[in-house]
């Protein structure tokens, strides 16, 4: 689909029928869809503004992919979501031209794309580089590293934060928001627009030429004035090497479009953040969700088709774990971010002193298993087999 032409009201229209096509995909797979949907503006105005696949644009977990998959021609793949025949939902460069990379678990996004524009540079060539991560990848710490790694080798190439101000830990889901309001959207504006940049850059070759003592006055001028201009944490990405610029309402088209659009002509500027906030309530009402997998049980006559609500090895599992923690005092249980399996929610309720969550960490979560282990507990370290292979060096 071909987004060039479109209106700002036309893209909105497009992005409310994507979203509503996709409700009903997930309602009917039964799968989650808020992250899904959260990300549906953000996809429009990505495929607007820059000219995949010349121009390259990887995605950090399966789920922020799904509008784009529905943008790029894939809704008959889509709508075999959740259905055992069903083609996998991660993206993959085997499926399409538009996906340069595979998206399954999280992290992978902005090595690959720095990879991908240290390439383009040997070779002369311009086009851009995207990356879109979202905040759960932020737990992981490989995205620091690339982050590091970024700043240190200044290769053009764009970070997208898809920041839904939601986590996985309860005491940072009860941290403040990122607002949104009149003057943060013109300050992102200012922040994206090629004067500005230029305007800093400037700045710091003048201070470098005026001694040592005035450059390091100025340079916590400049530090001041980011803390000042953006949220809380936004130095943070400063300090690795790429130019924030943020927050943006993520579901604000027009917005998107004019940011993006003036980060998509800073040529030769380095690596760049653009903080993007999202809402994960916008979907489907539950009745209306519900009323959709009503539909799609009744309908279905397969012999094979395991009825809906059937306990699965997970739920067996988690009871047998609850029915020893309750005997062993010492027994405590340790996962990575699965807070989507409904039956790990009863084992928080009953033990949530033995329950440890470390996010997206699979490394993190098997060495302090080990520790664990070492001073005395009984951990059961709790990861799904896909991603256990990222901490076999651990």
């Amino acid at each position: 689909m071909n987004l060039k032409s479109l209106s700002t009201k036309e893209l909105k229209q497009l992005a409310n029928e994507v979203r509503s096509k996709l409700s009903f995909i997930m309602a009917k797979a039964q799968k989650p869809s808020r992250s899904s949907l959260a990300v549906v503006e953000l996809s429009v105005a990505i495929h607007h503004v820059f000219h995949a696949p010349v121009e390259k644009i990887l995605w950090d977990v399966a789920e922020q992919t799904y509008a784009h998959k529905l943008l790029t021609g894939r809704r008959q793949i889509m709508q075999t979501l959740g259905e055992p025949s069903g083609r996998p939902v991660a993206a993959s460069d085997f499926e399409c031209e538009f996906d340069p990379f595979g998206a399954g678990h999280g992290c992978n996004s902005i090595s690959a794309g720095l990879g991908m524009a240290i390439a383009r540079d040997f070779k002369g060539k311009h086009d851009r580089v995207v990356a879109v991560i979202n905040n759960e990848t932020t737990m992981a710490g490989q995205v620091y590293e690339k982050m590091s790694n970024a700043g240190y080798l200044d290769s053009n190439m764009i970070v997208i934060l898809n920041d839904s101000q939601h986590s996985l830990h309860p005491k940072l889901e009860e941290a403040s928001k990122t607002p949104i309001n009149a003057l943060s959207k013109t300050l992102s504006k200012l922040q994206s627009s090629k004067l500005f940049r230029r305007f800093r850059e400037l700045a710091k070759v003048l201070t470098k030429k005026i001694g040592k003592g005035m450059y390091e006055w100025a340079a916590k001028v400049d530090e001041f004035a980011r803390g000042m201009i953006g949220p809380p944490g936004s130095t943070l990405f400063e300090e690795l090497g790429l130019y924030y610029i943020g927050p943006v309402d993520g579901h604000d088209i027009e917005d998107l479009v004019c940011v993006l659009n003036e980060v998509a002509s800073l040529d030769s500027m380095g690596p760049v953040l653009v903080h993007v906030i999202t809402k994960e309530e916008l979907e489907v009402g539950h009745n209306q969700m519900n009323a959709v997998v009503n539909k799609v049980m009744e309908g279905a006559s397969s012999s094979d088709t395991i009825p809906y609500g059937t306990r699965t090895y997970s739920d067996c599992f988690v009871e047998a774990l609850i029915s020893e923690a309750e005997r062993h005092k010492d027994i405590v249980a340790v996962h990575a971010g699965m807070g989507m399996e409904p039956s790990l929610h009863l084992l928080k309720d009953v033990f949530a002193e033995k329950f440890f969550d470390v996010g997206m960490a699979e490394q993190h979560a098997v060495t302090f298993s080990a520790g664990l282990t070492r001073g005395g507990l009984k951990p059961f370290c709790i990861i799904p087999s896909a991603f256990l292979q990222r901490a076999y060096d651990q």
